[in-house]
C-alpha cells in the first residue's frame, strides 16, 4: 500500500550516507529530471542538485544529527517547459542512513504568488485609501497613488490629467516615470488625442506601437524622447462625472491579464474618489473662506458705524485690536482663539449703538444715571452677539472688558481669574490706549506717566501677570517704534 501510495505521486526518495552519496531510490516513482536518478547512484547528492544550493546542502549534512524538525531545501532549476521549483525534506533512518524526499512544489509556489501578488495590491489599495482619508493634500494622494501604480502594474510611466470645469480642458497635474517634461503642459479639449476620446466616451482607450503612430502626442517636440510603445488612457468618474483621466505609458507592449485589468481599474476608481474628495473639500473651504470674509466684513462694518457715531474714539478701536492681538500672541494664546479676540477687540464698544446720542455725545459730565446708563453697555454688546453663533466665542471682550482684577468692574463684579482671559488683556491695552489719546476734555498722558499708572493699578484694575507681560513689551515695542 506505502509502495502504491509512493508510485501514485511525483516524489522522488534517495536514500543517501552521512557524506551525501546516493546509495538507492524508489525505482517505481516517476523522474522529476531528464536524467533517472538510476544514473546518479553512488555519487554525491550535489549531482542531483543546481549549484546555487550546494552550500545549503553541506550546512544540513552537518546539522541533520541535532535537528529537532527534518531539515527542509527549496530550489529552482529550469526545464524546456519552463522553471519548476522543488522541496527536498531530509529525514534521518534507522540505518544510520539518510533519506531524502524530493516533491515538485511548482504548483504551490505559483499559487503562493498569486496570493502574495493579490496581498501587495490589496496593501497598495489600503495606502491609497489612507492617502484619500487621512490627507486634504490631493497632490500628495495623487503622488501615492501613482507610485503603487507604477510597482504594482510594473509600467514604466504614467500620469494623471485633471478636468478643470473653467477652461474644458483636461489639464495635467502629476506624473510619474517620464524622461522628460513632454507631457506636463497638457491641455486637453473633450474628444482631443487618446485622453479627450476616453473622457468623452468614458471608457479604456489602449493603443499600441505610439512611435509609429501621428498621435497628438507627436506634438511635443521632447515626447519621443520617451520611447513609448502601449499607452492606456482611464477615465477617472465619480457620482457619474468625469473628474480626469489617468494616463499609462510603458515602453514595450503590455499583454494584460484579467488581473492587471481589474486592478487598474479599481486604482482609477480610487484615483476618481481622491479627486472627488479633494474637489468637495476645496469647494467647502472656499465657501468657509467666502463666509468667513462676509462675517469679517460685517463686522468691520459695525465699528466703522460705531466710530463715525463716536467720533471721540475714532482709530481707538484699530490700535487696541493690533496691541491686544500682540499681547496675546507674546502670552502664547493658540492661533485659532486669537480671531475671536480679534472680532472680540473690534466689536468691544458695540454695545455704545443702544446709549442715547445725548449721553454719548454729552460735552460735559455724565449724571449719576446717565454714567448708570453708560455702564449698561456691556449688557447691551452681550444681548447683540450671544444670538449670533459665530460671534459667540468672541463676546468676552465686549461684555467684561469694564471688570476689574479687584472686583470692582462692571456689569458682573467679575473678580480675579474669574473674568476671561481675553478680556484681561483688552482691559490693559484699552485704559493704556485711552490715556495716551487726546481727547475734548483733557490732552494725551505721555507714554511714561500712561505706563506709570498701569503698573500702580496692576493687582487693582488688572491682572498683575498681564500687566508685567504687556509693560515688557511696550519697552521693547518702543524701542522699535513699531508698537502702535
Amino acid at each position: 500500500m506505502l509502495q502504491a501510495v509512493i508510485t501514485a505521486f511525483p516524489i522522488l526518495i534517495l536514500e543517501i550516507d552521512e557524506d551525501g552519496i546516493i546509495l538507492d531510490y524508489n525505482s517505481d516513482s516517476p523522474s522529476l529530471f531528464d536524467v533517472h536518478p538510476e544514473s546518479f547512484l553512488n555519487c554525491h547528492l550535489n549531482t542531483y542538485f543546481p549549484d546555487q544550493v550546494a552550500d545549503e546542502l553541506q550546512t544540513v549534512l552537518l546539522v541533520i544529527k541535532k535537528a529537532d524538525q527534518p531539515p527542509i531545501i527549496n530550489y529552482m532549476m529550469k526545464f524546456d517547459d519552463g522553471e519548476h521549483w522543488f522541496e527536498a525534506r531530509f529525514i534521518r533512518s534507522n540505518k544510520e542512513h539518510i533519506i531524502v524526499i524530493i516533491q515538485d512544489i511548482t504548483r504551490y509556489k505559483k499559487n503562493e504568488a498569486i496570493v502574495q501578488k493579490q496581498l501587495d495590491q490589496m496593501s497598495a489599495l489600503r495606502a491609497i485609501d489612507h492617502a484619500i482619508t487621512s490627507s486634504v493634500d490631493l497632490n500628495l494622494t495623487l503622488s501615492i497613488l501613482l507610485t503603487q501604480l507604477v510597482k504594482h502594474l510594473q509600467i514604466d510611466a504614467a500620469c494623471i490629467l485633471l478636468w478643470n470645469v473653467d477652461t474644458e480642458r483636461l489639464e495635467y497635474v502629476a506624473g510619474l516615470g517620464f524622461r522628460t517634461n513632454s507631457l506636463s503642459y497638457t491641455k486637453l479639449r473633450l474628444g482631443e488625442g487618446y485622453a479627450g476620446i476616453a473622457a468623452l466616451e468614458q471608457r479604456v482607450i489602449k493603443k499600441e506601437h505610439l512611435s509609429s503612430r501621428d498621435t497628438d502626442f507627436l506634438r511635443s517636440p521632447t515626447f519621443g524622447q520617451e520611447k513609448f510603445v502601449s499607452y492606456f488612457g482611464v477615465p477617472l468618474i465619480a457620482k457619474g462625472q468625469v473628474k480626469g483621466i489617468l494616463e499609462i505609458f510603458n515602453r514595450s507592449v503590455i499583454n494584460p491579464d484579467s488581473e492587471w485589468l481589474t486592478f487598474l481599474e479599481m486604482l482609477g476608481g480610487q484615483a476618481a474618489i481622491a479627486v472627488d474628495n479633494a474637489t468637495l473639500f476645496d469647494d467647502l473651504q472656499r465657501s468657509n473662506t467666502e463666509i468667513t470674509s462676509a462675517y469679517d466684513a460685517t463686522i468691520e462694518g459695525w465699528s466703522r458705524a460705531l466710530d463715525m457715531r463716536d467720533h471721540e474714539t475714532e482709530g481707538h478701536t484699530q490700535r487696541v485690536t493690533g496691541m491686544t492681538l500682540q499681547l496675546a500672541h507674546r502670552i502664547a494664546i493658540p492661533k485659532k482663539e486669537l480671531i475671536h479676540i480679534r472680532r472680540g477687540a473690534t466689536l468691544h464698544d458695540i454695545g455704545k449703538m443702544g446709549i442715547p446720542d445725548s449721553i454719548l455725545h454729552k460735552p460735559g459730565p455724565l449724571t449719576t444715571d446717565e454714567w448708570d446708563t453708560m455702564r449698561q453697555h456691556p449688557q447691551y454688546a452681550c444681548a447683540l452677539l450671544s444670538p449670533i453663533d459665530y460671534l459667540r466665542p468672541a463676546k468676552d471682550i465686549p461684555c467684561y472688558h469694564h471688570e476689574r482684577w479687584d472686583g470692582s468692574g462692571y456689569p458682573s463684579g467679575l473678580k480675579g481669574e474669574e473674568i476671561p482671559l481675553s478680556a484681561r488683556l483688552f482691559a490693559v491695552v484699552d485704559v493704556y490706549d485711552a490715556l495716551i489719546s487726546d481727547r475734548p476734555y483733557r490732552s494725551a498722558w505721555p507714554k511714561q506717566a500712561a505706563s506709570k499708572y498701569i503698573q500702580e493699578q496692576a493687582g487693582t484694575l488688572f491682572d498683575p501677570k498681564i500687566t508685567s507681560t504687556f509693560l515688557q513689551l511696550t519697552k521693547e515695542k518702543e524701542l522699535t517704534g513699531s508698537f502702535i
